[in-house]
């Protein structure tokens, strides 16, 4: 069979593509999600500043 003869089964692929929403349902999730990575990240460096000044103020 030539491949020119598969290729037109094939059929032509859509272009349509639907238009995305302004705000979707998923974008508060991933609000949440940032925020809290953010909450994360700054208790982490809080318990890094406490470690540190524990260490720093031990009695030798």
């Amino acid at each position: 069979m030539p491949a020119t003869a598969r290729v037109g089964r094939l059929g032509r692929m859509t272009t349509h593509r639907a238009t995305k929403p302004v705000a979707s349902p998923t974008q508060t999730v991933e609000r949440a999600v940032t925020i809290g990575l953010i909450l994360a990240v700054l208790a982490g460096l809080a318990w890094i500043a406490g470690m540190i000044y524990t260490i720093a103020e031990w009695p030798l």
